[in-house]
């Protein structure tokens, strides 16, 4: 389970540019007027000159909130060396450094994101206060995956249920999460917790979770099985973006023999970009790029079924060849589970 760290909580840059533009008729003015410029790169150009004016100006703020555009952009050196000169003054800077130095953001791979994370938990400034959460998540990410300290199952997961908080939505719903793929996954399994902490996870608004919530109902994982309840977490989730739940509604439409919704809801799944799309989808939705391989494989090879026997679709076995092959560079290990319920005939 490879995981991804937590994001910034409350996102400091688009709030400040919100009331910016609230208290500065001009900047709306210039939005209205230049309805031709009106994109991303000429509305950042703008920001960036708006937010130099303020620095000129003694705006501390706006330092933070310079280096959080370069990084929302992808400009991770810009990045670290704004953080870098703030990081004493402003503790969402030295959250940005801890993920950067830990997730090699514009520079190599570092034990200062371990450090700069517990700088975070261990800070008594109220300032401090609202990150705590997160950087505790992070911290139980570094130790369940050995990095930057000794591996520890036990220190992880006594770190993200204290990020967790008992299911509080202001705490790391992210934390919630990922207990729910911890207790899953773990020897031996611990379902029942599982079943609780992705359904807090989901409550709180995460899509991980929404996804795995309708899986454990499907199969009885945790709780008792319900198909109703099941069939409406994974489109509701498939709706929102979640491609794992997509690859299992695909799964749910072939095994009821809606061949026709089938091939036409797996074949746009089958069609993402895996290089570019899953990077792009994960951004989006916060699910791991574990998962969304998962789903587009699922998708691909049920949409390979269907053109191999001609379900739904004209039998096309030579394009059937093509998505089975993309279904095995996506998830090799699932694809062979499948492969083996073909040759049983159980497909």
């Amino acid at each position: 389970m490879k995981l991804t760290s937590e994001k910034l909580p409350k996102n400091a840059f688009h709030t400040s540019l919100s009331q910016y533009a609230a208290k500065n008729p001009k900047f709306i003015q210039w939005i209205n007027e230049k309805t031709d410029h009106y994109n991303h790169a000429n509305l950042v150009d703008k920001a960036l000159q708006i937010l130099k004016e303020r620095i000129r100006r003694g705006d501390a703020m706006a330092y933070f909130l310079r280096g959080q555009v370069y990084f929302e952009e992808g400009w991770y050196e810009e990045a670290l060396e704004q953080f870098e000169e703030i990081k004493e003054k402003d503790h969402q800077a030295t959250y940005q450094l801890g993920v950067m130095y830990y997730d090699g953001l514009g520079t190599a791979v570092n034990a200062k994101g371990v450090e700069y994370m517990k700088k975070i938990i261990d800070s008594p400034c109220p300032k401090a206060r609202h990150l705590q959460f997160a950087a505790a998540y992070n911290l139980g990410r570094a130790y369940y995956e050995g990095k930057g300290v000794k591996q520890s199952d036990e220190e992880a997961e006594r770190l993200w249920l204290c990020a967790a908080d008992n299911g509080n939505p202001k705490a790391s719903v992210k934390a919630q999460s990922v207990l729910g793929l911890y207790y899953s996954t773990k020897e031996p399994k611990e379902l029942e917790k599982a079943f609780y902490w992705h359904s807090e996870a989901c409550g709180n608004g995460n899509l991980e979770s929404q996804g795995t919530l309708g899986l454990m109902y499907f199969y009885g994982q945790g709780t008792r099985r319900d198909t109703e309840a099941a069939l409406h977490c994974l489109r509701e989730a498939a709706g929102r973006g979640n491609v794992c739940a997509q690859g299992h509604l695909v799964e749910y439409y072939y095994k009821m023999k809606f061949f026709t919704k089938c091939v036409a809801f797996s074949k746009r799944i089958a069609d993402y970009d895996e290089v570019h799309d899953i990077p792009t989808i994960a951004q989006a939705t916060d699910c791991l790029p574990e998962f969304i391989s998962r789903g587009m494989a699922m998708a691909s090879f049920y949409y390979a079924r269907c053109l191999q026997l001609g379900l739904g679709i004209t039998k096309d076995e030579a394009t059937a060849k093509h998505y089975y092959s993309q279904a095995c560079r996506l998830n090799p290990a699932l694809t062979d589970e499948l492969h083996a319920l073909l040759i049983h005939q159980r497909i």
